[in-house]
């Protein structure tokens, strides 16, 4: 069963940082400047508010002042975020001294009072980081672009998007275990993203625990349940493991969703094969032959259905059933002439119908076959 291709973009999606400023007097031209780039976004009324906001610190009492430290960290803060060109010709220590005067804020006490302010900030970091981190993506530099979105973890942690990155990033450099384990905490929420489900399972397969993938994708079931590629991967596992009672639940809807896909037919028909419930699979392995007829393992398999209901019946069915055999198996040889397992059934099925001449002629290619 296909799935879907999981690949994170290499381009970033920004995450909203966004503020209403209010007014105070000593503040006001920065509220304002600040106010003005909202309006009409010209980068020279942010030049403007950081010039406003360095103007009023000035003293050692003005650095300690919390209020007027906070709208520092809000304009500078912006304009690291947004003038990602650098137009304002900033110096190159910019952004880390930025950084480092927002650390030293949120020891503060009483910064609880400028929250909504700090988290402007908070994202306007994470933000750069971000940039940052896919730029390294860009370049195929895996290493670095991990250490970029760990950092940016430390200012957004709530952005679970981070997860998803650190893990993709992980997945490209071979680091399983560690993508595995980004997967995991980003699939505790109830609102993840299929995709990110199936990257997590597909992982986990991939270093060889079947049972946790499974798990992963029995929880993102549960919340995505029309999700068709979800229950693919499932089903898969399920047939894969030969756990063919579990695999059944599933099949209704898998081929509801799949009505023409000839291997879902022919994996749902070797399900009900396996339980016993041969009519369901005498049906979907012929529609799983009416859809692409040059395939072996469904006419194969419908040989040898035919060959085991006719040694469970008696007199007039039980030879229909055997002849059914008989053509089927002789259409899968056509299809794979040299199939040893096909011929050595068919010379029980020409025992059966006491055909010596066909069983003479299996034989002998037998022999050739097999160097006997």
């Amino acid at each position: 069963m296909a799935g879907r291709k999981v690949t994170l973009p290499l381009f970033i999606l920004l995450f909203s940082a966004s503020i209403t400023f209010g007014q105070t007097e000593v503040l006001k031209s920065v509220v304002n400047n600040l106010a003005f780039y909202k309006q009409k976004k010209d980068l020279k009324y942010l030049s403007s508010a950081k010039k406003s906001v360095d103007s009023v610190i000035v003293t050692r009492k003005d650095s300690a002042d919390l209020e007027k430290n906070v709208y520092k960290a809000v304009v500078y803060s912006s304009i690291v975020y947004i003038d990602s060109l650098n137009k304002l010709k900033q110096p190159a220590d910019f952004f880390d001294k930025t950084r480092r005067h927002l650390d030293n804020l949120m020891t503060y006490k009483k910064s609880y009072k400028y929250q909504s302010e700090i988290d402007y900030c908070r994202h306007c970091i994470a933000n750069v980081y971000l940039r940052q981190g896919f730029e390294y993506m860009r370049n195929s530099d895996y290493n670095n672009a991990i250490q970029i979105f760990r950092k940016a973890k430390k200012y957004a942690p709530e952005f679970k998007n981070l997860n998803a990155y650190i893990a993709y990033a992980n997945n490209r450099l071979g680091n399983l275990l560690d993508a595995g384990k980004y997967y995991t905490d980003l699939l505790k929420t109830d609102s993840t993203k299929a995709e990110y489900i199936e990257a997590a399972s597909n992982t986990f397969k991939a270093i060889g625990d079947t049972s946790k993938a499974l798990q992963i994708l029995q929880k993102g079931r549960k919340h995505l349940p029309e999700d068709k590629f979800l229950l693919f991967d499932e089903a898969n596992i399920y047939n894969n493991q030969k756990n063919y009672h579990a695999l059944e639940p599933l099949l209704p809807l898998l081929l509801d969703e799949n009505p023409n896909n000839e291997a879902i037919a022919f994996i749902s028909a070797n399900c009900y094969d396996h339980l016993d419930k041969f009519d369901k699979a005498e049906s979907l392995y012929l529609r799983a032959i009416e859809l692409n007829g040059s395939e072996y393992d469904p006419v194969f398999n419908l040989g040898i259905l035919y060959f085991k209901t006719g040694l469970l019946k008696h007199g007039e069915d039980s030879s229909k059933d055997i002849a059914r055999a008989g053509q089927w198996l002789e259409k899968a040889n056509e299809i794979s002439p040299n199939d040893v397992k096909c011929l050595q059934l068919l010379q029980f099925v020409y025992a059966k119908t006491g055909n010596q001449d066909q069983i003479d002629k299996i034989n002998a290619k037998l022999k050739l076959l097999t160097n006997q």
